[in-house]
């Protein structure tokens, strides 16, 4: 009782000033209902069972802790890809760093219009699947974004997009509370690439629903970083039709608090489901979760989750993951593999992986492992004239490689190495 009261208490004080924004019918409507699941659920506390390893206090918070602002002169990244670029500086829409949102097979829109219009596509996906992801795990952050978002992007792809898109996202205010909830709804054989970079505000909630359509294509690739105070909490949901691809992988520099969720519906047949992600943190002030729940709800299906973090000088990373197979899901092979590189005795990896399998033919498998540099390795490279730290550097490159070749564009698989290579110099 006692901690059910604690939980009522938190939710109440943080919604106690807070308006909910208004729209058309259909948006206020979406936005009551995920009001009435967070007041049902409660805000989340360290007793909770899926937040036992990250404390949520600092996220729950009536106002967003203060975040040093963080400057570095490195060329923005993905600078040099042909792509649509969309700015928001501490969670509001930048028209003017923003390009003309046209390109080729796809629509863009900005959230606060589409949930304008009385008659929407965005009807059938806002907060949807967010409220189809709190079961069988109850995710009250998620309710809270759907609850509250005033900005973001709505992104429908009728075609092959002739480029990707860029969300920018920009943190020039210490006290800065972002809330930015975004769609993109892939059409049946239509693909499409989203990418997105940059630290927010001090604290960040943003919120990714996706839907992708029979014979569609999804990538997904994102850099968190670099302010080194900044908090954030990340939720992507998304359903996938049969004979589709849904792939997402992330990498994160720096941080107080990070936690990304991934909750993936596989709901056709002959479907494919790849998330990934890497994270170097450095300190005792550095924690990263990652939490992925995977369903397969239909034949001849793959889910892949792979997962690197290295750690060093006290630095705490976490991964829960689950593969849910319901009955009659046969045929499905998911794969699981989260794994630390620890640089010091001091810090900290902490995985909770799971299988739940309700169909009998089936190939799943999960493994996590920590562990330090190979020394074995370390003494050849350096018996051949490398140098200690670049050894270390290259041995851990080569751990992290297995996440980056889930990158499916080699161009922005080799910008992510090189960043990597770049932090990996800084903190020898």
């Amino acid at each position: 009782m006692a901690l059910a009261q604690l939980k009522i208490d938190t939710t109440e004080a943080r919604l106690a000033d807070v308006e909910v924004p208004q729209g058309a019918a259909w948006g206020n409507a979406a936005r009551a209902d995920a009001m009435a699941r967070l007041r049902q659920m409660g805000l989340p506390t360290k007793r909770d069972e899926y937040w036992k390893y990250t404390d949520p206090t600092s996220l729950t918070a009536v106002a967003a802790p203060e975040a040093a602002l963080f400057h570095n002169d490195e060329v923005p990244l993905f600078n040099a890809v042909d792509r649509v670029k969309i700015v928001f500086v501490d969670g509001v829409f930048d028209a003017d760093a923003s390009d003309d949102l046209t390109a080729e097979g796809v629509e863009i829109e900005r959230l606060a219009d589409a949930m304008d219009t009385d008659i929407h596509w965005a009807k059938d996906l806002y907060g949807v699947l967010e409220a189809r992801g709190q079961k069988p795990v109850e995710r009250p952050l998620a309710a809270l974004n759907t609850a509250l978002a005033t900005d973001g992007v709505v992104i429908r792809v009728t075609g092959k997009a002739s480029k990707p898109v860029n969300f920018v996202y920009l943190h020039k205010n210490t006290a800065s509370d972002a809330v930015l909830h975004n769609l993109v709804k892939v059409e049946a054989g239509a693909e499409f690439t989203l990418l997105e970079t940059g630290p927010a505000a001090a604290r960040f909630s943003k919120q990714l629903e996706v839907e992708v359509a029979e014979g569609g294509t999804f990538h997904h690739v994102r850099s968190q970083g670099r302010d080194h105070e900044r908090r954030a909490v990340t939720h992507c949901f998304a359903r996938i039709a049969s004979n589709s691809t849904f792939k997402s992988f992330t990498l994160t520099f720096n941080g107080v608090l990070t936690r990304n969720e991934c909750v993936l519906e596989i709901v056709g047949d002959e479907a494919t489901a790849h998330v990934a992600g890497v994270c170097v943190g450095d300190g005792t002030d550095f924690h990263h979760d990652d939490t992925v729940f995977i369903t397969h709800d239909a034949v001849n299906c793959e889910s892949r989750q792979v997962f690197k973090k290295v750690l060093r000088n006290g630095a705490t990373g976490v991964f829960q993951g689950k593969i849910l197979v319901k009955e009659g899901a046969q045929k499905t092979d998911g794969y699981q593999i989260s794994q630390s590189l620890l640089l010091d005795d001091d810090s900290v990896f902490l995985a909770k992986p799971e299988l739940e399998i309700y169909a009998d033919d089936v190939a799943c498998s999960h493994g996590s492992t920590s562990g330090a540099i190979d020394e074995t390795a370390l003494f050849y490279l350096r018996s051949r004239g490398v140098s200690h730290d670049d050894a270390r550097n290259l041995l851990t490159l080569s751990f992290l490689a297995e996440a980056l070749e889930e990158i499916a564009d080699e161009g922005l698989a080799e910008e992510l190495r090189d960043r990597l290579e770049g932090w990996l110099s800084r903190h020898r």
